[in-house]
């Protein structure tokens, strides 16, 4: 945890394919999310996230030949449903609000239209 707030941790790796993972800390562990075509550039944009297992506390920051830190933070929740989760990430560059949209198989990771501050993604 960051100063008693949860803690995240944004993945780049390398192989197999060039791909992010983002984890949030949650319960003792990191809920993780495999992001094969890279984060949202722009405010209103999709990407397919991909459930993974949750991961060690330990990964926070873990980095290996493959594997780097892209960003790191503390992560606040703003509304949960069964369906939905938007949060936002409180990182190195600023923070950025997102939301987890649970769809029949997978999850999408959308970069919300309203940011922080009133600032657009």
């Amino acid at each position: 945890m960051t100063d008693g707030r949860p803690a995240f941790v944004l993945h780049e790796h390398f192989r197999p394919q060039h791909h992010f993972d983002l984890r949030l800390e949650e319960n003792g562990v990191l809920r993780s999310w495999a992001v094969p075509r890279g984060l949202p550039p722009d405010a209103g944009t999709n990407r397919l996230a991909v459930a993974v297992p949750d991961h060690a506390l330990g990964h926070l920051g873990y980095e290996d030949e493959t594997k780097k830190i892209a960003d790191t933070g503390w992560w606040e929740e703003h509304d949960r449903t069964a369906k939905r989760i938007l949060f936002t990430l409180h990182g190195r560059a600023g923070a950025v609000r997102y939301a987890l949209i649970r769809t029949a198989h997978d999850w999408l990771l959308h970069r919300t239209r309203d940011q922080p501050d009133g600032e657009a993604g």
